[in-house]
């Protein structure tokens, strides 16, 4: 199975060649793909120095409209262009454990879609105020009501695709360009009745470094987003898998 591995970035200069250290350092055959939102704290040249000599690693560089969003959906695009079988995304943080990604992907040998899951039986939340806590576990409960999802953690950005499940996005379909995406793109993968779908503990924690890039106005917006979909979905057919629209195709 090829695997690429999608990193979004914006001003991860101080976490980036860390997780790229310790994401070569598993011993696997990963193409790691950074798509940078043209961060001015450098990240995105600091992505280039570390692929130089090395082949399992492109950086994608981004301008014009930002977010996280956009950011996957470029990166899916140019993951399977190049004949990825796998993808993997995760964040740069290390609020993902790199070490976890051997998990994901012997997972995926069974089944279509892997998700790292804070809310599965073992999952843990580390460092984490009670706040936050219980903001995330109501926006899961919110979303699995409003779409039915088969997944506890269905807000997790930590998930490995097979290629299939991608390329059956209706990419035309999706609203959203933050972290309400990782909600859409679970909705649609979830409609194919065939999908065979894990969840894998994990161990979620606090970011290394940096700032967080959660604020209000990012859970706003996602939530108006996915009250938007789940409104036009009662009254408009589903959109044709894998169409092209500019922007959002894969292919």
């Amino acid at each position: 199975m090829r695997a690429s591995l999608l990193l979004p970035t914006y001003n991860e200069a101080l976490n980036l060649p860390k997780l790229v250290a310790a994401l070569r350092s598993l011993g696997l055959r990963l193409d790691i793909l950074v798509v940078d939102d043209a961060s001015p704290d450098g990240t995105g040249r600091i992505a280039e120095g570390l692929g130089a000599g090395h082949s399992d690693l492109a950086v994608l560089h981004r301008s014009g409209r930002r977010g996280y969003g956009e950011a996957l959906t470029e990166g899916f695009r140019r993951a399977l262009t190049r004949g990825a079988s796998a993808v993997v995304t995760m964040d740069c943080d290390f609020s993902h454990d790199p070490a976890d990604v051997p998990r994901l992907l012997s997972a995926l040998e069974e089944v279509d879609l892997v998700i790292g899951s804070r809310y599965a039986h073992g999952g843990q939340l580390h460092a984490w105020p009670l706040y936050r806590r219980l903001l995330s576990a109501t926006a899961n409960a919110f979303v699995r009501v409003l779409f039915r999802l088969p997944a506890r953690d269905c807000t997790s950005g930590f998930r490995a695709y097979r290629r299939e499940v991608l390329e059956a996005i209706p990419w035309t379909g999706l609203h959203s360009s933050g972290y309400s995406f990782l909600v859409e793109v679970l909705y649609w993968a979830s409609r194919d009745p065939g999908l065979r779908l894990r969840e894998l503990p994990i161990c979620f924690t606090e970011r290394r470094e940096g700032k967080s890039k959660m604020g209000l106005r990012e859970i706003v917006g996602g939530a108006s987003n996915l009250l938007k979909l789940r409104a036009e979905l009662s009254v408009r057919p589903r959109p044709r898998p894998g169409a092209d629209s500019g922007r959002s195709s894969t292919r």
